[in-house]
């Protein structure tokens, strides 16, 4: 049972260093296409309306990536140092590493989880033949209202996970309250984390996914770039769905049927680590199926770094030019 232990630590140390810089990369690189594609298009016209519009699913995958890069910055790496490397918590630490671990962590991922839900509808609206649904999808203004609204309501919720997070005899994080536990439980990890996602993703995603057909053969550069966009987005559905069912079962186990003041058995905790792994492919993965999935993404990474290699030999040049 020691070996499964040792595994697990490993599985954890190796796992977790290369998950993290990976999301790093990615998550940085998906802000900057993100960002780019969320500017205001200029048309004219009302042709506007139209391309404003077709912005909102960037803006909500732009909040996304956010919320996955801090995601990856703290919970991620205090997770490597606590399984991987089997640091204890001591009671001066609780609010650091259990607090408001916990709080950054429900708060980024249900940002993430929604922001990527919400441009999943919009890429539905956007796709339906329906002119009533296409004009359904908000203005830019609107969208990011939306999304700062999402964010407070997610942080108001997430309080509480800051006030019950202890630390146990054996030094791991627990919630010292009963009552707010089967909150934890049952709503927290068992709706907001996986069954409503993956409802809504399942749905909207398929029904994406059937409107794309209704599309093919049509190669107008807009209805292009929707497409791909939405292509992108059931890629990303499907990746999401298949990380969250076992965290949320771990979780539901840990909570339920682990004693806080007790230690793991070795495969339990092998598990633990196995649906930990899972779950943080969700903010790691993004930018490499958005990468391998999009030849519009791919594009604009290209344009991206043409541009600062540009940038930085026009730079260079009039420093030299003015030296001399």
């Amino acid at each position: 049972m020691a070996n499964l232990n040792t595994v697990a630590r490993l599985l954890m140390t190796t796992a977790g260093i290369i998950m993290y810089v990976l999301g790093l990369i990615g998550n940085i690189l998906n802000i900057c296409v993100f960002t780019k594609w969320a500017r205001p298009r200029t048309t004219a016209g009302n042709e506007h309306h139209n391309a404003n519009q077709t912005n909102n699913s960037p803006l909500y995958l732009l909040a996304s990536s956010i919320a996955n890069l801090m995601v990856i910055i703290y919970p991620l790496l205090t997770r490597i140092i606590y399984d991987g490397f089997n640091h204890l918590i001591s009671p001066n630490q609780v609010i650091l590493l259990c607090q408001i671990r916990y709080f950054v962590l429900h708060t980024s991922d249900l940002m993430s989880l929604t922001c990527f839900c919400m441009a999943t509808f919009d890429r539905y609206l956007i796709t339906s033949r329906n002119v009533h649904l296409r004009h359904m999808s908000t203005t830019r203004q609107l969208t990011k209202k939306i999304i700062l609204l999402i964010f407070i309501l997610i942080s108001l919720h997430s309080i509480p996970v800051a006030i019950y997070y202890q630390v146990s005899n054996v030094g791991q994080c627990f919630i010292s309250s009963s009552s707010y536990e089967y909150y934890y439980i049952y709503v927290l990890l068992l709706l907001f984390h996986g069954i409503l996602p993956i409802i809504f993703l399942s749905i909207f995603g398929s029904l994406t996914y059937k409107n794309l057909k209704t599309l093919q053969g049509q190669t107008h550069a807009h209805v292009t770039h929707d497409k791909q966009l939405s292509r992108m987005l059931f890629l990303m559905s499907f990746a999401i769905i298949i990380s969250s069912i076992p965290y949320c079962m771990e979780q539901i186990y840990e909570v339920m049927y682990t004693d806080s003041n007790s230690q793991q058995s070795s495969l339990v905790y092998l598990l633990h680590i196995i649906s930990l792994i899972l779950f943080y492919t969700n903010p790691v993965s993004n930018f490499y199926i958005y990468f391998i999935s999009t030849p519009n993404f791919r594009h604009e990474l290209k344009k991206l770094f043409h541009y600062n290699k540009h940038t930085h030999h026009f730079v260079h040049n009039q420093i030299h030019t003015t030296i001399t």
